[in-house]
This record gives C-alpha cells, sequence and structure tokens, in this order.
C-alpha cells in the first residue's frame, strides 16, 4: 500500500500541470486528490477549509493554489450555488486524475481504488489534517502539523507526506546515496530530491520538522569516536509499528566489539606488519556493506586510529573505479592515511596486486557500488584514470568524464523519446546527458503543441531519431554521439513554410507533405517550361549548347527566388520590430496610464494616492447602493406607479426606515456604520436587500396575474393528460413562479424609468 501509494502522489507531483508550480498548489493537488469521489473524480470543499489543509489564508489559497493549478490546466474549479444564488462550496476536479482515468486507467499510477484514496486522505489527516468535531459523530483529532501555519507550512506538510512515504516500517527514512555536501547532509540531499529544491532548502525544512517533533536526526556511534552515518527517523511511522527512537538505538548499539583487526581494516593478509600499524576503520564490522547508502562523514575525519599522519606510497598514484578517494575528484591523489597500495592497478602484474586485501573490493570505505564510483549524478566528478604507462590523466579528463548514468531518464515520456539512441546515451557524459534530456524536453513539448491531441510527441520524436539513424546507417557509425544528436537527430528539418512539416513528412497525419508537394510540383512545372521555352529558341542547336542555356536560366531563377525569399525575410524582421517597438510604447502607455489612476486623489474624500476612490468611500458607496435596490423592492409592489408623488413620498419613507434599520443592525453588533468587521454595514445592507427582495417575491406570487397565468397552465396540461393532476399542478406552480419573477423585472424597470423622468424634469406619459 505505501510503494502504491508513493508512485500515485510522485506520478501527481511530476505531471507537467503540477511540476514547478509552488509547494502550495502540489500540496492542494494531493489534497483534492486524496478527497477524489472514485465514481466522477471530483471533491467537493469550501476554499477555508482548503486553506485550513494547506496551513495557510483563503487569500493564499486564491492567488498561490487555485489560479496557478487553473492556469496550468491542473485543475477545474466550478462554484457550487444554492437556489438563492450563494455560494455553498467549491466542486474541484484534478485534471491529471480525469486524464488517467479517461485514457482506461488500467495500471496508471493514479487510477486508486476507493479503498486506496481513502487510506491517502486518513494518512492526510494524521500527518496534517486540521481536525473536525461533527455534531452526532466521532471527533477527528487535528494531525501532527495542524498547528504549523503561516510561511513555509505547505512545504513543511509536503515533505513530511513525502518523506512517510518513502519510509520503511523500520521508521528510518530511505537515504539517497552518492557524495553530499557536509553542511547540509544526506538527510537533506534526499529531501531535496522529494520535493524537487535546494538542499540547503530542505535543511530548513528539515530542522523545523524536527522541532515540531515529528522527524529525529541521529548518528550511529562508533568505537573510534568518529562521526558515524547519519540516519533520519519519522517518529509517527515509528510509534505505529510499536518502535521508539531509544530501542531502535539500544538494539542497533548492541552489535559485536571491534577487534584490534576488524574485518574491515586495510592492509593485506599476508603483510601482518602492515596491518597492525594501520589498526581499525572504525566503521567495519557492525554494519554490512549494503548499509553503505546511508553514511555520511565530514571530509576531515581519519580513516584510521594508531598510525602515522601519512604514509609513503609504494607505486605512483593510479586511482580506479570503485576506491574511496574516486569521490573526491581531483588529479588523482590520495587521501591522508590511505592503505598501502590502495591505489595500485587491478591489472598489474605483480604479486602484491594479486594479494590485495578484498576490503578494496567492497569494504565500507568504498561505498555501495564498488564498480562505479559513488558521486552525485549531477554535480559529481570521476577521479582521473590511468593512462598509458601509469601516469595519471590530466585535470581536463575529470570535467569531461562527469557521472554518467547508464540509463535513461526516469520520466516514461523521454524513454520513449529517446529509445532509439540508447546506445549512443550511455557514451555521453553526465554533463552532455543533462544536455540532450533538456533539449528532448523542450523538444517534446513543442510537438505536443502542434498536435490535436496530446501525448504523442515522445513518439514523434522517437520515430525522428529513428529515421536519422537510418540516414547516418547504424548507431556505430556516428563518431560523435553529443553534437549528432543536438544538431541532426534532435532537430526539426522544415522544408517549407508550414511549421508541421519534417523532412517532407506532416507531423500531426503522419502523410506527405501538401505544402511541399506543391513546391515540388511548382519547381518541376517551370524547369518543364524553361525546357519547352529553350528547345523552340533554340531547335538547330545541339544537347550542350541547349543544356548550358538551361542550367544557366536556372541559375537565374533560383537568384530571383533567392532575393525575393530574402527580401521577404528583411520585411519579416521589420515588422518584428515595428511589432515589438508598438507593443513596448503601448505597455509604457499602460504604465504610465496605471501610475497616473493609482496615484489619482479620492473623488469623495481627497485622499491622495487612492486609485480614484480610497477603500472608505468605496464601502459606503456599495452601502448606499445595496441600500437603494432594498427602497426599490419594497416601492415596487407597494406603490402606484403610475402615481410621480406618491412613488417619491414612498421612496423617501422606505429610505429613512431603511437606514434606521441599518443603523439599528449594527448598533445591536456594536459595529459603526462603516466599518470593515465581521458584521459590517455592508453586510447588513445586503440582508437588508435579501429580505426585501424575497418578501416582494412572496407578494408577486399571490398576485392576481400570478394566479391566472397558473390556472391557465393547469388547464392547459390537464386537457393533454386528463389525469396528470400532479403534472399540472407543478406546471402551475413553476408557471407562478415565472410570472411572479417576470412581474418584478417589470415593475423595478418601470420604476427606475419613472424616476429618469422625474430627475429629467418631465412627468409620466400620459394616454388619452
Amino acid at each position: 500500500m505505501r510503494l502504491r501509494l508513493r508512485n500515485a502522489v510522485q506520478a501527481l507531483l511530476a505531471d507537467p500541470s503540477i511540476a514547478g508550480q509552488k509547494d502550495v498548489a502540489r500540496l492542494a493537488a494531493v489534497v483534492l486528490y486524496a478527497k477524489s469521489r472514485r465514481n466522477d473524480n471530483q471533491t467537493s470543499i469550501w476554499v477555508a477549509e482548503l486553506g485550513r489543509w494547506l496551513g495557510v489564508g483563503e487569500s493564499s489559497v486564491h492567488r498561490n493554489a487555485l489560479a496557478p493549478l487553473k492556469r496550468s490546466d491542473g485543475l477545474h474549479t466550478k462554484v457550487v450555488r444554492n437556489s438563492e444564488g450563494h455560494p455553498t462550496g467549491l466542486e474541484c476536479l484534478v485534471m491529471p486524475l480525469w486524464r488517467a482515468r479517461k485514457g482506461g486507467g488500467v495500471g496508471h499510477p493514479l487510477a486508486l481504488s476507493k479503498a486506496e484514496l481513502a487510506t491517502l486522505l486518513h494518512l492526510c489527516e494524521a500527518l496534517f489534517g486540521p481536525g473536525w468535531t461533527p455534531e452526532g459523530k466521532e471527533p477527528t483529532p487535528p494531525g501532527l502539523l495542524a498547528g504549523r501555519r503561516g510561511k513555509g507550512a505547505a512545504t513543511d506538510r509536503l515533505g513530511l507526506l513525502l518523506m512517510v512515504l518513502n519510509t520503511r516500517a523500520s521508521g528510518w527514512l530511505q537515504l539517497v546515496g552518492g557524495s553530499v555536501k557536509k553542511r547540509e547532509g544526506r538527510g537533506a540531499a534526499t529531501l531535496a530530491r522529494l520535493l524537487g529544491c535546494s538542499a540547503s532548502g530542505a535543511r530548513k525544512v528539515l530542522a523545523r520538522l524536527t522541532e515540531a517533533g515529528v522527524v529525529a536526526r541521529r548518528r550511529k556511534a562508533t568505537s573510534t569516536r568518529m562521526n558515524g552515518r547519519g540516519k533520519v527517523m519519522l517518529l509517527p511511522v515509528a510509534r505505529a509499528y510499536g518502535r521508539t527512537l531509544a530501542s531502535v538505538e539500544a538494539a542497533q548499539s548492541a552489535g559485536p566489539v571491534f577487534s584490534a583487526r576488524p574485518d574491515g581494516a586495510c592492509g593485506d593478509h599476508g603483510l601482518a606488519g602492515a596491518a597492525g600499524a594501520l589498526g581499525t576503520s572504525g566503521v567495519g564490522g557492525a554494519e554490512g556493506i549494503g548499509d553503505a547508502a546511508g553514511r555520511e562523514r565530514p571530509d576531515g575525519a581519519e580513516f584510521h586510529a594508531d598510525h602515522a599522519s601519512g604514509v609513503t606510497a609504494v607505486v605512483p598514484p593510479q586511482l580506479s573505479c570503485g576506491f574511496s578517494g574516486e569521490g573526491r575528484g581531483g588529479a588523482g591523489r590520495l587521501p591522508k592515511r590511505a592503505c598501502v597500495r590502495e591505489d595500485q592497478a587491478a591489472d598489474d602484474g605483480t604479486p602484491v596486486a594479486g594479494s590485495a586485501s578484498p576490503v578494496a573490493e567492497d569494504g565500507p570505505l568504498r561505498g555501495e557500488q564498488p564498480k562505479e564510483s559513488p558521486v552525485d549524478e549531477r554535480g559529481g566528478q570521476r577521479a582521473a584514470g590511468a593512462g598509458a604507462g601509469g601516469r595519471p590523466k590530466t585535470a581536463g579528463w575529470d570535467k569531461a568524464q562527469q557521472q554518467r548514468r547508464a540509463a535513461l531518464p526516469a520520466d516514461l515520456g523521454l524513454r520513449v523519446a529517446l529509445g532509439p539512441v540508447a546506445g549512443l546515451w550511455v557514451q555521453l557524459s553526465g554533463w552532455q546527458q543533462d544536455q540532450v534530456q533538456a533539449a528532448a524536453e523542450v523538444e517534446i513539448k513543442r510537438l505536443e503543441g502542434l498536435l490535436e491531441h496530446p501525448g504523442g510527441g515522445p513518439r514523434l520524436l522517437a520515430d525522428r531519431l529513428t529515421d536519422r539513424l537510418e540516414e547516418t546507417g547504424d548507431e556505430a557509425l556516428v563518431e560523435r554521439p553529443f553534437p549528432w544528436l543536438m544538431r541532426r537527430g534532435l532537430v526539426q528539418r522544415q522544408a517549407c513554410t508550414d511549421r508541421r512539416c519534417d523532412d517532407g513528412i506532416r507531423l500531426d497525419t503522419r502523410g506527405d507533405c501538401l505544402a511541399c508537394a506543391t513546391i515540388v510540383a511548382d519547381r518541376r512545372a517551370h524547369r518543364a517550361r524553361l525546357r519547352v521555352g529553350i528547345d523552340s529558341e533554340l531547335a538547330d542547336a545541339d544537347g550542350g549548347r541547349r543544356r548550358a542555356v538551361y542550367e544557366a536560366r536556372l541559375r537565374e531563377h533560383t537568384a530571383l527566388e533567392a532575393g525575393r525569399t530574402e527580401a521577404r525575410h528583411a520585411r519579416a524582421v521589420i515588422e518584428v520590430a515595428q511589432r515589438r517597438a508598438a507593443a513596448d510604447r503601448r505597455r509604457l502607455a499602460e504604465a504610465s496610464a496605471e501610475l497616473a489612476r493609482r496615484s489619482a486623489p479620492c473623488a469623495e474624500c481627497g485622499l491622495p494616492e487612492a486609485a480614484g476612490l480610497c477603500p472608505q468611500c468605496t464601502y459606503r458607496q456599495r452601502t448606499d447602493l445595496l441600500v437603494r435596490e432594498a427602497v426599490d423592492l419594497a416601492v415596487a409592489v407597494r406603490a402606484d406607479l403610475d402615481d410621480v408623488e406618491s412613488v417619491a413620498a414612498l421612496s423617501e419613507r422606505c429610505e429613512a426606515d431603511t437606514r434606521r434599520l441599518l443603523a439599528e443592525l449594527c448598533r445591536r453588533t456594536g459595529q459603526p456604520v462603516v466599518t470593515d468587521s465581521v458584521f459590517t454595514a455592508r453586510q447588513a445592507a445586503e440582508r437588508i436587500r435579501d429580505e426585501r427582495r424575497a418578501s416582494a417575491y412572496r407578494r408577486l406570487l399571490a398576485s392576481e396575474e400570478a394566479e391566472t397565468e397558473a390556472g391557465a397552465v393547469y388547464d392547459s396540461v390537464l386537457r393533454q393528460r386528463p389525469r396528470g393532476h400532479q403534472a399540472a399542478e407543478r406546471a402551475a406552480e413553476e408557471a407562478r413562479h415565472r410570472t411572479a419573477e417576470y412581474l418584478l423585472r417589470q415593475k423595478l424597470g418601470q420604476l427606475r424609468v419613472l424616476r429618469a423622468r422625474a430627475t429629467a424634469g418631465r412627468g409620466p406619459r400620459r394616454t388619452a
């Protein structure tokens, strides 16, 4: 279950619409995914509730989570409203899950079952759920990080979830291998790889989680009092399986006691004196070779305890893959206190090389992979190998031979795209592999934009690489893989003006390019016309003469076409420059207008730099508008709209009563009329307006017009269906409501027209 949930979360975060987003948006996608319903893939939630899950406010949820996800097509939302138009929730659809289910869903990491989604949701609740106390039900306690809010809260919660999903039942986090920076440590490097951030940022997250009491960092004790390997324990996982940090450390510390000559000591069994001088390594015996991935030791730590500060090398420094000094880089220097003959070539024909200690192949000092240097994939360098005659190679060779990855990238799209050139991939250095991977990602993204249906970019790039290899002959004929991939294999060769053309093949249909066929047909027609004209002009000339004239005129035509193309390109460059200049001028004008608008004083109170209207005056205008709407609703259903004087008098009394009621409501709550508090004047005015609308609606439902319309609809339905009394009643009720709505709109419109005429000094129109 842990592996299933881990793969699902990693697949969700690796989706192009979510990858690269802020941690708030990524955590929101995980929470909405965990809360998704299995039948329709949607989630019902409030924005405030989602903010409690993420540890941020509502504004941060809108600005940093919902808006970026909707822009990248990672999330679709819909506001759910009640019958009165008030929002009652937010329906969310996580698009990666929808696309996974739409594409079949069989075997897709995101296609979790109902039980698996429930398990993921319970895990999120236990880690950072906000907690609930429903009425009549058992309360749900808050999660471990529920109290962590504000800046970095979403990062801490996402990091804790990813670490828990990558932790076994023992409670110890699976740490990454390779070389890491001493300051950050292996735990921070592991968390940085999970979160996709820098090691320094992950170190801060790990420190906050340690302070929160959900993570414990320890170093394994050694008999020589050196810094042992660093470990990270997820305390919630350990407690869930009945383990504690003290019990685990006690069990690990009960290992065998080091002797004077442990198994991990360097030296030869036949050289007893050298073995006694080297002493113990301080890390062998108690730990197996398989635990090398968790070691963490500063560069200045001594590898041996009881011998002199340096030794004299028996042979010239000469390193090979898999030895302890290789992870340091450089030009073949030995580490201090290294074993004698540790750097001797493995293929040396001397008896000393043949009797080397077995620790040199797979001892604890050699890291987790004796056959390959344990260097970081991105930044590590291979140590210089031995050249001909036992001489070390130059330092420039180190940069060219960075740590390379034998396998293709883990991303499925890249594996499909680069599959035809897997043999060339293994020949690249680490830096070259990074460049090829970046270029392939850009090309796949560009190809996706040319296709009607997404998902075909990797397949198109794989077909292009296959065609390029067929043109070359085979991978064995590619002498320089990196230039071939960057300048020939990954580059689209557009033969015409159509952006979908690649060597005369349409990328979207995989058929012949019509534009290229048109160009070829035009050229053939022009050549045919040239041949016909020359044959008629030089009928008596021999074939050589006619061919020379034909080629000369063909060159003239080609030069003329090249001149036209160059002129067309020059015009295009000028047009692009003009458009850019116009866009710059427009942006400058817009910026100036925006600056002038923001610096304008308030039109009501004169407050400087209020963008034309300060918040307090805006608030007051909104309240006045709500009061006028409430007055119009009351007057429209009570006054005689043909009598201007009665309408004016009733409007004046109703407005006074409304403002008095508004002041009374604000006084009851202890708030002034113009504030921005829990129960403000604007909210009170909205409440009054809504109540007046409901009252007018009920009054019109009982009006004569509504009753007449309902009776007519009732009789009409009964005539069509003599026994459909229930259907007739439903139709009559709907007609009554429609009539009431129509009457309310009509009366409000009539009242506005009447007031506009009164303001203009004209009375109502009289009919003869």
